[in-house]
């Protein structure tokens, strides 16, 4: 599959982050020419430093809210592929911070399709959104892409707006290149170094040989390894380009068997961590709102490429597990990736 972007210029924005990273060493092993375009992060452990891709590509460190910055990218390098990753992706983050995760998400986006729109080098583009952008009645059965959008806190409505101004411009201008909105659900995988997600929240009490707190373990979620969704996102950019009506809307997630609570994943964890790793039920009663039940019906991504997980939660913990402890065992992470990445079949 990966051939397809041999020699291909691809420009990923939010390269430095922690799907961003993933993506952009699959791309690097499978010979693209890539430019990333992030804000810098100084976050130390960084998955991006530990990845080894930096020396590999054209790093620009930009935020998608500058326009003429990003503008002048487009220009120069003339992408024929482009990935928009970068995000404000911390729910509880945009509560603390609502104009910041609006201007991020909303306008970034706006902005990455405008540049696109002059830049007729473009032949494909994938936009990024979440799972969370519908609006959820806490059902049972998994959202459909013809779902009401509705995203309850600012993260989730701001990647809701986010799908219509991606729609909106597939409308309003016929010229441009095919454009697919992609609404993946809760990724795991080793090298996530995030705040307020749960399997670095693992990673970091077992590390300290503390028990891990579980702020809401009966929230039920579609979790997944890092390389389904990014396996899905290379699949469509490539199949678009080749035939634009294809160009639309996907929901990328796991079976419904491996959609389970927060409290199932973090046992799953301590069973695959081992020496002693346990949990604490820590139930915030006047936490700010999350969903308690999301799942996705991803029945159209594999209709119409035939598109299917590849692993299952047990082995994504298993592959999460294993590429933690060889980090913090100083293990060469770039190496780790490249085995993982060559596991998954993407080479």
């Amino acid at each position: 599959m990966t051939d397809f972007y041999a020699g291909k210029r691809v420009l990923v924005t939010g390269h430095t982050g922690f799907k961003g990273t993933w993506l952009t060493k699959i791309l690097v092993n499978a010979g693209a020419q890539v430019l990333g375009y992030s804000r810098c992060s100084e976050k130390s452990p960084s998955l991006f430093a530990l990845s080894g891709v930096e020396g590999q590509i054209t790093h620009i460190q930009g935020d998608v809210r500058d326009y003429p910055h990003l503008y002048q990218v487009f220009q120069d390098f003339q992408p024929e592929i482009v990935f928009h990753l970068a995000a404000q992706p911390i729910v509880r983050e945009s509560y603390q911070n609502p104009l910041y995760t609006y201007e991020t998400n909303t306008m970034g986006t706006a902005n990455v399709l405008e540049a696109i729109r002059h830049t007729p080098s473009v032949s494909s583009a994938v936009i990024v959104t979440t799972d969370k952008v519908y609006k959820n009645r806490e059902w049972a059965w998994g959202y459909r892409e013809n779902e009401e959008l509705d995203g309850f806190d600012p993260y989730s409505n701001s990647k809701s707006c986010a799908e219509l101004v991606t729609a909106a411009y597939r409308r309003s201008f016929p010229a441009l290149p095919p454009i697919s909105t992609v609404r993946a659900g809760n990724v795991i995988g080793g090298g996530d170094f995030a705040k307020d997600r749960i399997i670095p929240d693992c990673v970091r009490a077992v590390s300290a040989g503390e028990k891990i707190v579980v702020r809401n373990p009966h929230s039920v979620r579609p979790y997944q390894h890092v390389l389904e969704p990014l396996s899905a996102y290379l699949l469509i950019a490539r199949r678009q380009s080749e035939n634009p009506a294809l160009a639309g809307c996907y929901n990328i997630g796991p079976e419904d068997r491996d959609c389970i609570t927060t409290g199932a994943l973090v046992s799953l964890f301590c069973e695959k961590w081992g020496e002693g790793a346990g949990w604490i039920d820590k139930s915030e009663a006047n936490a700010p709102h999350e969903a308690g039940f999301l799942k996705l019906d991803c029945s159209r991504v594999k209709s119409v490429f035939g598109w299917r997980p590849k692993w299952g939660i047990e082995k994504a913990v298993e592959m999460t597990v294993r590429f933690e402890k060889h980090r913090i065992s100083a293990g060469s992470a770039a190496q780790e990736m490249d085995w993982e990445i060559q596991s998954f079949q993407l080479l």
